[in-house]
């Protein structure tokens, strides 16, 4: 494999539309993953790509799929696996930006939560590339809906982190689906026995890649996280802005959904903000950004994807709603504020589901984030205090004000002291509402023994089960133990309470529907986001399934899964009467 400096796509033999899809999405110089992966890939060789997760991953193996497509052929030539479904869908997107010159190349993600009528319906009108989450994947495969005669590449994007969610089955079984002579391509950040074991079945003299990773270099920026209960995080955000005056900001989510129901609820409280993100049609976002650029709009609320090519200077601060999911996507996001010499903020809030994440960012940085403290109902009150009297200072000083001067007499004649009226004046013109979170704790506390470490959690569980977390009969069985009716022995799990930290949750699938622990794992971490081993004990009736999640995932787990589907199964889900 060459080691040469590579300092442009074109030097990479890409054809004129793939080159005109990267100028366009702001692409200029191959990054190292990119410069490495991409000649091993279009070379057909099999290829590991082990690299924390970053921006560089998608293009490197999705310059070379869309490069090998052939849009005669209204079969699947591509499947990439993603462990969540919003990874998948931000592959997905990516892959369709690089494609846009690409005519007739078709690209469908499938994952749950979304109609799987759907999917089958695009999926029977022809797709070359499919993007996906292993369970939903498995739910197609069992309906004979996605085919894999005429694959020619699969992807394993964040093999790791699919292992870790409870997919070592489902990724197996898929792979094991797929036609011998087609290209393998893995992205993992570590290296692990389950990793080695996929890799040594399932690739063929695989080519490994390893890149080493880009510190944080910009020191102009100032760097605060706040712990925060997620759905506190608004009015943290909000406080925040008005505690710092932040008057040109970009907001960083991570998907689509959630952009939208900020720019709402900052709208609704007398912000001027705005969303992008990769639903908008050109004219849309160049509207969006021309009155960000002319400071019409002061608040820009945007995905890691959309904001990509965003060329903006001078920012006030950066603030990341929800933590990225790659670490490299953090040092983009922040980069955008301090530029030019001048200094910058960036405040990251983090649920106490996402203090890994921020572990991770600060071990791939080498920089400390500084745990910051939320600012008081009080601190707020103070502050739009002291600029409401700057506000009136200048405006008496500025003169002019002849015109208006009877208000005061008029309002007086209406029984009114002039310290009301003010005060009217003020509460009008400041728009400080006290609501839930006036005198309320907005932080997670820490409980005693949590540190917030996923391998910690991972190791209390598997004490638990007595054995380690990828143990499996004949390195294929299930990662939970699938007990009988009533439990464990000795143990009536029904009347039994979870452990501590645990709620118990009910579930209206069973064995009748022929769902498995792996099922189940899969879909609660890929709908809700959270760590497949944090899920607890897990018990399979016949009509119905007991499952233990920690207590702080438990709304987000239900929300995420009522009416939502198991294996194509529509589930139910509510807090077990234990």
């Amino acid at each position: 494999m060459t080691t040469e400096i590579i300092e442009s796509f074109s030097e990479l033999g890409l054809s004129e539309n793939t080159l005109k899809g990267l100028t366009e999405m702001g692409f200029t110089k191959p990054s190292p993953i990119q410069a490495q992966g991409i000649p091993a890939v279009m070379g057909g060789s099999d290829v590991i790509g082990q690299a924390q997760t970053g921006t560089g991953k998608t293009a490197a193996f999705g310059i070379p799929v869309l490069e090998r497509i052939d849009i005669s052929n209204n079969a699947v030539q591509a499947l990439v696996l993603c462990p969540t479904r919003e990874l998948a869908v931000q592959v997905s997107e990516e892959l369709g930006r690089l494609a846009k010159f690409h005519r007739g190349v078709r690209i469908e993600a499938i994952y749950g939560g979304d109609s799987i009528e759907r999917q089958i319906r695009s999926l029977k009108k022809g797709v070359h590339i499919v993007v996906g989450t292993p369970g939903r994947v498995m739910d197609h495969m069992e309906r004979r809906t996605l085919k894999f005669d005429e694959v020619r590449m699969m992807v394993l994007d964040e093999a790791d982190e699919m292992l870790d969610m409870g997919f070592r089955e489902d990724i197996e079984s898929i792979l094991a689906d797929m036609p011998e002579d087609r290209q393998t391509i893995l992205f993992s950040a570590t290296m692990s026995k389950p990793i080695m074991s996929i890799t040594k079945r399932f690739l063929n003299d695989p080519v490994l890649i390893k890149v080493v990773r880009n510190e944080l270099t910009n020191q102009n920026i100032e760097q605060v996280c706040y712990e925060v209960k997620p759905q506190a995080k608004l009015e943290v955000m909000t406080r925040l802005i008005d505690m710092y005056h932040l008057k040109s900001l970009l907001v960083f989510c991570n998907t689509k959904r959630k952009v939208d129901e900020i720019v709402e609820e900052l709208q609704l409280r007398g912000y001027a903000s705005e969303g992008i993100h990769g639903d908008l049609r050109q004219q849309q976002r160049s509207n969006v950004m021309s009155k960000f650029k002319a400071g019409v709009t002061t608040i820009l609320v945007a995905t890691d994807v959309a904001a990509r090519g965003i060329d903006v200077s001078g920012l006030d601060g950066v603030i990341n709603f929800d933590i990225p999911l790659d670490e490299e996507y953090y040092v983009h996001r922040i980069g955008r504020t301090g530029r030019a010499g001048m200094s910058g903020k960036a405040f990251s809030l983090v649920a106490r589901d996402e203090k890994f994440r921020l572990r991770q960012i600060e071990n791939y940085t080498k920089v400390k984030i500084e745990k910051g403290v939320i600012p008081s109902y009080e601190d707020i009150v103070g502050v739009r205090k002291a600029r409401f009297v700057e506000s009136i200072t200048a405006t008496i000083e500025a003169g002019e004000t002849d015109l208006y001067q009877d208000v005061l007499e008029m309002l007086q004649h209406s029984g009114y002291a002039i310290e009301q009226i003010v005060g009217a004046m003020a509460k009008q013109i400041m728009g400080v509402q006290k609501n839930e979170y006036a005198d309320s704790n907005m932080s997670w506390e820490e409980k005693r023994g949590d540190r917030g470490d996923r391998r910690e959690s991972s190791d209390r569980f598997d004490r638990r089960r007595g054995g380690s977390r990828f143990d499996r009969s004949e390195g294929r069985g299930d990662r939970f133990e699938r007990r009988s009716e009533g439990g464990r022995s000795g143990d009536s799990r029904k009347g039994g309470a979870p452990e501590a930290g645990m709620t118990r949750l009910f579930l209206s699938l069973g064995r009748k529907d022929h769902i498995l622990p792996k099922d189940i794992v899969g879909a609660i971490a890929g709908e809700s986001n959270i760590p497949g081993k944090t899920i607890g004990a897990i018990d399979i009736y016949d009509k119905f399934t007991f499952v233990d999640v920690p207590e702080r995932d438990a709304k987000a787990v239900m929300r995420a899964m009522d009416g939502n589907t198991i294996k194509g199964k529509p589930v139910q889900i509510d807090i077990a009467k234990v």
